[in-house]
């Protein structure tokens, strides 16, 4: 990731597709820059001609935005008399890459929306009359949207593939997401109580495969990253080559994140068909403990949800959360958390091992959590020493009954998503 991708991915929302150089910045009041090859760039501000006035969304204070279950669909919603004008933003790569700018009114009378700055496909022709009561560039075009009813327009990254400027049939938003979360899923997937965790994982996913890995400076960040990558499909035989370096630059330091790294390049390697790095690397792990360097079963365990942040390694970040439910064979080590009780819950393929990952549901039977589980690859001994210490299992599926919580446990969840 270049230093200007970092700020980008720090400082406003992207939007983007995979495996080409499509990005495009997102304000936080709605205004698109697609970014396009030789670092140029091509900027598209929006504005609302309701009953009342025109809208300008960058000097409005009633503007919201998120993105779409944490995907780079973004949605800007603008305050309106009796409604809202939405927009939304997504990116597909078709010509060469579009950037889709979609207006839906979701108020009960029309109005008119103002694009300026760049030229943008449309699906028909803007309206051909002066724009009055606002003061804009020239070029500016004019869309009437009626009551319920939504436009699109798309800004392209590669102008010179554009023949005509009328706007082809796209995916819809809502596709586009689902398609993210089919290869954000490929990793592990969780349905939890606190439903800003579950976006925070795909939201950092999804910026990294927009994105890539930190830096090689943050050699435990860049472990990390690539290790998530490769969970998300990338081909683990092309990274292999990348990690030897920084693996072994780390593999006498004491900093328990350093234990993080190896268990995820372990997995890495097993990914890669590579039983002879993985035995490697699984001998580097045994020999720090022999060393010293770290002591066993103190390798950055976690504790509670309480302290995990987002980072600019988002490997990291997918750790810190994964360890905190299933750490190696050890279950919700904190217990259950106290905004949980009495709520289902599910996570899939969360790692246990080099080779071996656990699914568990929990449901409630009164005040007792019932566990149902399955574990893929080579079984592991499960434990849950927060929740029901005397609870344990080798088996490969099952379910049970744990112990009820003696007191509502204190540990919260709070996450520092960091940026979107």
């Amino acid at each position: 990731m270049n230093t200007a991708e970092q700020q980008a991915a720090t400082a406003e929302l992207v939007v983007g597709v995979t495996g080409a150089p499509c990005r495009a910045i997102v304000a936080p009041w709605g205004d698109v820059t697609a970014l396009r090859a030789g670092g140029t760039e091509a900027a598209v501000s929006w504005y609302v001609a309701a009953e009342d006035r025109w809208h300008v969304p960058a000097d409005e204070p009633a503007v919201r935005q998120h993105r779409t279950e944490g995907t780079p669909v973004v949605e800007t919603r603008l305050r309106i008399p009796d409604g809202d004008a939405v927009q939304r933003v997504w990116s597909v790569p078709d010509l060469g890459g579009l950037t889709v700018i979609e207006v839906e009114n979701e108020s009960p009378l029309p109005f008119a929306v103002a694009f300026a700055g760049a030229r943008v496909l449309t699906e028909r022709p803007p309206a051909d009359v002066p724009i009055q009561g606002l003061d804009l560039p020239a070029r500016s075009i004019v869309l009437p949207v009626g009551h319920r009813s939504s436009i699109r327009v798309a800004v392209p990254h590669d102008p010179g593939r554009i023949g005509t400027w009328a706007l082809p049939t796209l995916a819809p938003a809502m596709a586009v997401v689902r398609g993210w979360l089919t290869v954000v899923h490929r990793a592990s997937r969780v349905v939890l109580p606190d439903a800003g965790l579950d976006d925070a994982l795909t939201a950092a996913r999804c910026d990294l495969l927009l994105h890539g890995p930190v830096d090689a400076d943050d050699q435990v960040g860049f472990l990390l990253d690539v290790a998530e990558l490769t969970r998300l499909g990338d081909d683990a035989d092309v990274w292999m080559p990348e990690v030897v370096e920084p693996i072994a630059a780390i593999a006498r330091l004491r900093d328990p994140e350093v234990d993080l790294a190896l268990a995820a390049c372990e997995r890495l390697a097993v990914g890669a068909d590579d039983p002879t790095a993985a035995r490697d690397i699984a001998r580097l792990r045994a020999r720090r403990v022999a060393d010293g360097h770290v002591a066993p079963g103190a390798d950055g365990r976690a504790t509670s949800f309480s302290d995990v942040r987002r980072g600019p390694s988002v490997g990291r970040f997918v750790s810190q959360v994964e360890r905190r439910i299933a750490d190696g064979g050890r279950l919700l080590t904190a217990g259950i958390p106290r905004r949980w009780l009495g709520a289902n819950f599910e996570v899939h393929r969360i790692p246990t091992g080099p080779g071996s990952t656990v699914s568990f549901a929990v449901r409630w039977h009164g005040e007792r959590p019932a566990v149902l589980w399955e574990q893929q690859g080579e079984p592991q001994r499960l434990t849950a020493p927060g929740v029901d210490p005397d609870w344990a299992t080798e088996a490969a599926s099952g379910e049970a009954l744990w112990a009820a919580p003696p007191q509502p446990t204190r540990i919260g969840v709070s996450i520092d998503l960091g940026p979107g």
